[in-house]
C-alpha cells in the first residue's frame, strides 16, 4: 500500500488485494445510492459552455444478481455472527431481487474490509441519504460495533422549496464511527460568534481597540495540595475553590497585562476576542454551502461535495502525516483535500473516467505532485487486458491519457456519431476549436479513417485523431494522409488533420500534435482570478 495512490478498480478486490491491517487513519466514503440518476463528469469549455454530450461515469442504482448474491454470502462468511444474522434478516424483511438489499450488501463486505484496515485510533465517515441511513446505521452498528458510535452529522445540503406532498429533504446523514482500540483523534472545530454575541459579550477595549471580555480565575471546585491555592495580591480563592493557575503563570499572566484588576483589586483574566477559537461545532452543519451550478469548483459530479465539507471531516479526525482513504472517490474531493491540509491520502475508484479527472484535478491544484496509479496500463499488454475485459473503460483511458474529455457512455449507442472524445483548444481570445478522438479497441480497416473524416466534416472540427489498439496499416496511413494539414494562424504552424495513435505511442508518450490546450480546472481557476481582479477595480 502506497500513499498518493489513485487505484482504478473494484475497491473490494482493492482493499483485499493491497491493504494490511489497522493501516488507515481515516476512512471517508460517500457509496453512490439508489437514486436511478446516473453521473456524468462535464467539463466547462474554454468558451464557458456547456459540453453538448454528457459522459455516464456509472449509474448509482444497484440490482440484485450475481454480484450482489457473492457479497451478502461474502458478507455472511466474513463478517461477524452479529452481523449475519442482522443481514440475513435485512435481506428476509426486504426480499431478495430488491435493489436497497442489494445495496446493503454490497455495502456490508467493503464496510467488513473497511473495519480490517482503519486503525484502533481511526474514524470513519459514511456519507449517506437519508433514505438509507437507518439501514447504514444498523449495519455500521454491527460491523463497527455499537459502543464505537461517535456522531451522527447533518448536512445541510440544499435549502426548502415549496413541496406539496411532504417536508422537503434537505440534508444529508454523515454516520461517524472510530477503531474501538483506543482514543481516536480528534481535533474540535470551531465556527464564527455571532455579533450580536460578540457586542454584548466582548464589549470592552484595550488601548489599541481590541475587543476583550473579562473571566473568572477562580474555579469552584476543590483541589487538593497548595499549587492553586495561594494569596495573590492579598486575595485568595473562594471557599471551596482555587485559582486556575498556578503562581508561576499568575505571575506570567501579570507581567503581560492579561490581568484586570477591579475596585477591589480582584484578579479578572483578560480573554481578547481575536485570540479565541470561536464557537464549538456540533453535529448540524448548516454553514457549508452545497456545490452550486456557478462554484468554480464545481466539475458535474452530482454529488459532487464541498471542498470546505472534506477539509472539516480532515481537519478535524486526523492529524497531518496521517492516511486517510476514500474508497468510492469520485471526483476526488476527499483526497484533494487531504493533500492540501498535509495529509497521506488513498483513492479508489472503478472507472478510468474518475482516474483521470482526480489525476488532473491534483496536478492543477498542486503543481509538481507525485500520484502513483495502479491498475493503470503501463505497457501494451496491460492496455490489451483492459481491452479485452472492458473496452469503454480502454476507451476513456485513451482519451484521459491524450489530454481529453470523453464524450460517450456505454449506454448511449448512437448518440456519440462516432466521437469517443474531444481535446478543446482556442486559437483565439474567443476563437474556439477542438480535436475529435476515436478510439477502436479490436478490428481495424481503412473504412474508420475515412468515416472519422466524414465525422470532423460534418462537425467542423479542424483535427482529429483515431487511437488503435492494433498497429494502423498502411492503406489507413494514406487515407489519414490524404485528409491534408490544418494551418494555425495564432501559432503559425500545420497539423496533419487526421492522425494515427497506438496505445503503445500512448504509453511511450506521444500526444496529439496540436495547438496548445488549456486544462479546464486551470481555466476555471483563471476565470476565477479575472473575476475577483474585475470586482476589485
Amino acid at each position: 500500500m502506497e500513499s498518493n495512490t489513485l487505484y482504478y478498480g473494484d475497491n473490494l478486490s482493492v482493499l483485499r488485494e493491497h491493504f494490511p491491517d489497522e493501516s488507515v487513519d481515516l476512512i471517508y466514503l460517500d457509496p453512490p445510492f439508489n437514486s436511478k440518476r446516473s453521473y456524468n463528469v462535464l467539463f466547462k469549455e474554454t468558451n464557458t459552455a456547456s459540453s453538448p454530450a454528457q459522459i455516464e461515469a456509472f449509474e448509482d442504482t444497484w440490482h440484485w444478481g450475481e454480484h450482489a448474491e457473492t457479497a451478502f454470502g461474502e458478507a455472511i462468511a466474513r463478517g461477524s455472527d452479529e452481523t449475519a444474522r442482522l443481514l440475513k434478516a435485512m435481506v428476509d424483511a426486504l426480499g431478495r431481487h430488491n435493489d436497497v438489499t442489494a445495496y446493503l450488501c454490497m455495502m456490508a463486505v467493503r464496510l467488513i474490509e473497511l473495519r480490517r484496515v482503519l486503525k484502533s485510533s481511526g474514524s470513519i465517515y459514511l456519507h449517506c441519504d437519508p433514505a438509507a441511513s437507518a439501514y447504514l446505521k444498523t449495519l455500521m452498528d454491527s460491523i463497527f460495533e455499537a459502543q464505537n458510535f461517535r456522531s451522527e452529522i447533518i448536512w445541510e445540503r440544499a435549502t426548502a422549496h415549496m413541496d406539496a406532498k411532504k417536508w422537503r429533504p434537505v440534508h444529508d446523514t454523515i454516520l461517524v464511527y472510530c477503531g474501538g482500540g483506543g482514543e481516536p483523534v480528534w481535533n474540535p472545530q470551531y465556527g464564527p460568534y455571532d455579533q450580536s454575541y460578540i457586542d454584548s459579550h466582548y464589549n470592552n477595549f484595550d488601548a489599541a481597540g481590541r475587543r476583550y471580555q473579562l473571566g473568572d480565575l477562580t474555579a469552584a471546585e476543590l483541589r487538593t495540595g497548595t499549587q492553586s491555592d495561594y494569596e495573590w495580591k492579598g486575595h485568595r480563592p473562594p471557599k471551596g475553590g482555587h485559582w486556575r493557575y498556578s503562581r508561576a503563570n499568575m505571575e506570567r499572566l501579570d507581567k503581560e497585562g492579561r490581568i484586570y484588576y477591579t475596585r477591589t483589586g480582584r484578579p479578572r483574566l483578560i480573554r481578547y476576542l481575536d485570540e479565541m477559537p470561536g464557537v464549538p461545532l456540533g453535529d448540524v452543519w448548516t454553514d457549508i454551502p452545497p456545490i452550486n451550478s456557478q462554484a468554480q469548483e464545481r466539475l458535474g459530479y452530482p454529488t459532487q461535495k464541498p471542498l470546505a465539507l472534506l477539509e472539516r471531516i480532515i481537519a478535524a479526525s486526523s492529524n497531518e502525516g496521517d492516511v486517510v482513504l476514500d474508497p468510492f472517490c469520485g471526483c476526488g474531493t476527499a483526497v484533494h483535500a487531504a493533500q492540501k491540509l498535509g495529509r497521506k491520502w488513498i483513492g479508489i475508484d472503478i472507472t478510468f473516467l474518475a482516474i483521470g479527472l482526480m489525476e488532473r484535478r491534483l496536478c492543477d491544484a498542486f503543481p509538481g505532485l507525485t500520484i502513483n496509479e495502479i491498475g493503470v496500463p503501463v505497457d501494451l499488454p496491460g492496455a490489451a487486458a483492459l481491452a479485452a475485459h472492458d473496452p469503454y473503460q480502454f476507451q476513456f483511458w485513451a482519451v484521459d491519457r491524450l489530454g481529453g474529455r470523453a464524450e460517450s457512455g456505454k449506454n448511449k449507442k448512437g448518440a456519440d456519431k462516432g466521437i469517443d472524445g474531444i481535446i478543446p483548444f482556442m486559437e483565439g481570445a474567443t476563437d474556439y476549436q477542438r480535436v475529435i478522438i476515436s478510439v477502436k479497441a479490436g478490428h481495424i480497416e481503412p473504412a474508420y479513417v475515412q468515416q472519422l473524416k466524414g465525422v470532423m466534416e460534418e462537425q467542423g472540427a479542424p483535427l482529429a485523431v483515431l487511437v488503435t489498439l492494433k498497429e494502423p496499416t498502411r492503406s489507413m496511413q494514406t487515407v489519414a494522409v490524404s485528409a491534408g494539414f490544418y494551418h494555425s494562424d495564432r501559432w503559425g504552424k500545420d497539423y496533419r488533420r487526421i492522425q494515427l495513435l497506438t496505445a503503445a505511442e500512448i504509453i511511450a508518450g506521444k500526444r496529439v500534435d496540436m495547438p496548445p490546450q488549456v486544462s479546464p480546472f486551470a481555466q476555471a481557476a483563471r476565470e476565477s482570478e479575472r473575476s475577483e481582479q474585475t470586482t476589485l477595480i
